[in-house]
């Protein structure tokens, strides 16, 4: 009996060899690090906060950075310090759930488009072209507003506007990959089309999809400022640098540093995101050379 060829993706000396080519990025190093800064920042804020982030202090508006208030206070008298710190918390948060709602409707629907073909091919393909002809900006601010102003519904429709480009890709990679030699024999062994699609396509799908995760991950922290900014996401007094930056622009001349800590925070992390990701990106690229 002709046994199945061995999937590449599922190799344990590959899975290292590919931990190996991202560690030798310089690039995806730098955003690891940058991101597990964020991640600690977020995760163990209650103990690196110096204050309340929601306590009002009316005897310090509006300070400048001092030793007392290292950014500064805001409008109110918060440390503006400690609603950084939090508002990683909301950014990755929503950055996490956004895109793990996009992968969980994404992936199983690329799967299908991919591998049945036919009409439900043409109807899941051509709902996601309409999806993308909105640009997703657009298109997860109609769906926030639609939703209502919360942070768990900025997060529901930035998944969602994130959704086809998952489709997209995962199709892209199923159709490659379908006609294999190592597919090929399954069918020919008798094996059903959903233990070859969990068993051999998704496999080598899955890093393809990291990648992408993580490069989305940026894409959506990005949209939650701005939904937060436009006042659709995470709502006052809870802290958020977009709903931060809302505040802010008020005050551009009296009290620069309400603005500048915060924008600083979504462009570091916006760029960690997108340095791992594109290491990430380098090493697959390499693995396919």
């Amino acid at each position: 009996m002709s046994t199945v060829m061995t999937v590449p993706a599922a190799t344990g000396a590959q899975k290292r060899s590919f931990v190996s080519r991202v560690l030798a990025q310089r690039s995806a190093v730098i955003g690891l690090a940058i991101v597990l800064l964020f991640v600690v920042l977020a995760v163990f804020a209650p103990w690196i906060a110096p204050y309340d982030p929601v306590a009002s202090d009316w005897l310090n508006v509006r300070k400048a950075p001092s030793a007392m208030h290292w950014m500064g206070t805001d409008d109110l008298g918060r440390d503006v310090l400690s609603r950084v710190v939090y508002g990683a918390q909301a950014s990755l948060l929503a950055g996490l759930i956004a895109v793990s709602i996009a992968i969980l409707a994404g992936l199983p629907l690329g799967l299908i488009a991919g591998y049945f073909g036919g009409w439900l091919d043409s109807v899941i393909s051509r709902c996601t072209d309409a999806l993308l002809a909105c640009p997703f900006l657009v298109l997860a601010i109609a769906l926030a507003a639609f939703l209502g102003a919360s942070l768990q519904n900025a997060m529901i429709a930035i998944g969602i506007s994130a959704m086809p480009i998952f489709i997209r890709l995962v199709r892209g990679q199923v159709l490659s990959i379908k006609n294999e030699d190592f597919v090929t024999a399954a069918r020919g062994q008798g094996m059903r089309d959903g233990s070859i699609i969990i068993s051999h396509i998704l496999p080598n799908v899955v890093t393809p999809v990291v990648v992408q995760a993580t490069i989305t991950m940026a894409v959506a922290i990005l949209a939650e400022a701005s939904l937060a900014f436009l006042g659709l996401g995470q709502r006052p007094p809870a802290a958020s640098w977009g709903s931060m930056l809302d505040v802010a622009r008020q005050f551009m001349i009296d009290a620069p540093w309400m603005s500048i800590w915060p924008g600083l925070a979504i462009v570091v992390i916006v760029l960690g995101f997108n340095l791992l990701g594109d290491g990430l990106n380098d090493a697959l690229n390499q693995s396919r050379d």
